[in-house]
């Protein structure tokens, strides 16, 4: 009797060094996890070391290599080649059928490059991001777009940036909109919240202190701010606080271009927290309890209206357009005179506030992770 040949399933090597990457990618990691088709092999380059520890930690995921690149005030060449020399050597071993990279670090894309180098097929992960600007975000918007010049599949969070890659000639057949896995990721983190409240009991304190006011969160991290940038912002922050009803918490970045300009100009204000950054759980919960979120992030502009909260974005440009167009976000860079009268607008006026907190998430339902594996899977055959 002939016994019918097993098929060995695909080896996935999923490569990512930051927090937000490990935000976006550990529903795409369980989802490869739980299915027999495929072989989830996990690479962290420790881009970002604590928070990407917290966030690995909560979602129960222990790397098979961690590369641990860091070094004290390392440049971006440097970091750029310990990446690529690392990575290529993990690739060499695991010898993997496809890479996955997410968004636009400089781990995804030296594991983009180190793949490319080994003709291995590169799937991009939140694919099709632009802002049109080479310097913000800088150094990402480069960054990403090397990646969109050699990924094999592109997962593109929205009709937007599937567009913005059609427009760069890449093969439609290639070109797959998924949604934003970081809803998925926020879906998923909210449930284990409410099933176990103590993961974010954390910022009970504060919510006690500041019970009865209206809570704006903040957060801020970008290079292209750092110096006068964060400075206004500093200022904008200090003057808003100056109204009573209004609480301010601030997780502030490990970076010290950040903490230093922080630390100076807003320690000693009764009603602005100025705490260490926050785990995922914890984050979430802030997403939960704030009114307003004001940032220069890019992940925050797709996570606050999820749960239908405005997002006023210190930068001059986003590679997130969809969320302004859509209403749930607004650009309002650095100065502080703008952000002070934009926050004041959705403080003061009600219709205004309404009009961006009920507008509709352009940035997905929670089930990209498992359109991703299927159109993996159909890859693969």
């Amino acid at each position: 009797m002939s016994q019918l040949a097993s098929t060995s399933p695909a080896r996935i090597l999923v490569v990512f060094g930051t927090r937000p990457e490990a935000i976006k990618l550990f529903p795409v990691i369980h989802a490869l996890k739980a299915d027999p088709r495929f072989e989830c092999v996990v690479c962290v380059s420790a881009q970002h070391r604590q928070m990407l520890d917290q966030v690995l930690e909560i979602a129960g995921i222990v790397p098979d290599y961690d590369l641990d690149v860091m070094q004290p005030d390392q440049s971006l060449d440097a970091l750029t080649a310990r990446l690529l020399t690392g990575l290529g050597r993990v690739m060499d071993e695991v010898r993997p059928d496809r890479v996955i990279v997410q968004g636009d670090t400089a781990t995804a894309m030296a594991g983009g490059l180190a793949a490319y180098y080994r003709k291995l097929p590169v799937d991009h992960v939140e694919a099709g991001l632009r802002s049109y600007n080479i310097h913000h975000p800088w150094p990402e918007e480069v960054n990403r777009k090397i990646i969109g010049s050699l990924a094999s599949l592109h997962f593109a969070p929205t009709a937007t940036a599937q567009n913005a890659l059609l427009k760069e000639n890449v093969d439609p057949s290639r070109v797959h909109v998924t949604g934003n896995t970081v809803i998925d990721a926020l879906h998923w983190v909210t449930g284990e919240i409410e099933r176990r409240p103590e993961l974010a009991a954390g910022l009970s304190r504060l919510e006690e202190s500041f019970a009865g006011r209206r809570i704006i969160g903040v957060t801020s991290h970008r290079r292209e701010n750092f110096g006068e940038g964060m400075e206004q912002i500093a200022q904008a922050i200090r003057e808003i606080a100056q109204r009573p009803e209004v609480a301010v918490i601030f997780p502030v970045h490990l970076n010290p271009n950040v903490r230093k300009v922080m630390n100076e100009r807003l320690t000693g204000l009764d009603n602005v927290a100025l705490i260490e950054p926050l785990d995922y759980p914890h984050f979430a919960r802030l997403l939960s309890i704030a009114e307003i979120m004001l940032t220069d992030s890019g992940g925050v502009q797709e996570e606050a209206p999820a749960l239908g909260k405005p997002v006023l974005v210190m930068r001059e440009t986003t590679e997130r357009p969809e969320g302004v167009d859509a209403g749930t976000a607004r650009l309002v860079g650095t100065s502080a005179v703008t952000i002070v009268s934009e926050l004041a607008t959705l403080l003061d006026d009600k219709a205004a506030y309404d009009a961006m907190a009920q507008a509709h998430n352009p940035f997905g339902d929670g089930l990209a992770s498992g359109r991703i594996v299927e159109l993996l899977a159909r890859e693969i055959g």
